[in-house]
Formats: C-alpha cells, sequence, structure tokens
C-alpha cells in the first residue's frame, strides 16, 4: 500500500488504476485491494463511493462481458464466470437472458464450422467427439451442441459427395 500510508487515499488509486484497464466487478475491486493489503474499512468506504456514482455496477459489467465474450462462448459458461467474478445472480439471469437462442445457435456454428474444417482427413465419428467436446468445453447447451454437429457434419457429409 503506497499513497503516504493513506488508506483510502491508496485504496482510491489502486481501484481507479484497475478500472482503467477494463470494467470490474465489485467482488474483483475487493479481491485486489485485499491482496494489496488496504484495511477493510477503506475497502468497504471506497467500493460503496465507487457505486455511489456509478464507477461501479455489477449489473453493467455483466451485460459488457456476455456481449464481448459471447461469440466464443455459450450461456454456460458465461453464467460460471461472472459467477466466479462475485455477480449476483439476477444481474447474471438479466445479462443472459437478453440473448436469444438464436444467436447462441449461430455462434456455435460458426465454431464448429471453423474446427471441422481443420479436421479433414478424421473419421467422422472423431470429428463429432472433437467437436462434441470443442462446444461443451465453451458452454454451449448438449441441445445446440448435437443440431450444430448434426449440421456441419451433414453439410460436410453433402461436400464429400460431390
Amino acid at each position: 500500500m503506497d499513497s503516504g500510508d493513506d488508506p483510502l487515499a491508496a485504496a482510491r488509486e489502486i481501484a481507479l488504476r484497475r478500472l482503467s484497464v477494463r470494467a470490474r466487478s465489485r467482488k474483483e475491486l475487493a479481491q485486489d485491494l485485499k491482496s494489496r493489503d488496504v484495511p477493510p474499512e477503506a475497502v468497504a468506504e471506497v467500493l460503496d463511493r465507487f457505486a455511489k456514482v456509478g464507477l461501479i455496477d455489477d449489473a453493467a459489467f455483466a451485460e459488457e462481458w456476455v456481449e464481448s465474450r459471447g461469440r466464443r462462448s455459450g450461456a454456460a459458461r458465461l453464467r460460471q464466470e461472472l459467477r466466479l467474478k462475485g455477480v449476483a445472480e439476477e444481474h447474471i439471469a438479466d445479462a443472459i437472458g437478453a440473448r436469444d437462442d438464436e444467436a447462441d445457435l449461430a455462434n456455435a456454428r460458426e465454431l464448429a464450422t471453423r474446427k471441422e474444417a481443420s479436421m479433414k482427413g478424421l473419421d467422422v465419428i472423431v470429428r463429432q467427439r472433437r467437436l462434441q467436446g470443442y462446444l461443451g468445453r465453451r458452454g454451449f447447451s448438449s441441445a445446440v451442441i448435437r443440431r450444430v454437429i448434426g449440421e456441419v457434419l451433414n453439410a460436410q457429409g453433402a461436400d464429400d459427395d460431390e
């Protein structure tokens, strides 16, 4: 801790520096401040003040997170990431609920098509298994995975016939 051993000034400086890089949840900032030995009273005061003036907003943070990472991840993965960042369940539900099922399907289809192109010489069972794991690790639902793999592999099969 710096800033002339004034814990409030140090907490403000650390939090502002962290927020200048990217938006953060309240829990993330609290953990950052705690790891730098800022007293809990100073942490609470600074974070309460930042929330009051709008520098910390977990609902907006969740929406930004889903928007920025949503093309590479399914709802389950986004939900888990936001939970780890300490975002409340109602904010998570609102942010992920705003995302429609068609967007999830389109994103999964795009990822699977790209991945499948790199597996040209492999057996169809191997491609299917790898695509399932790939999409599953990105948090897409099993229903989306089944549908997308069926579409991608059937399209590939039609291309092979030509």
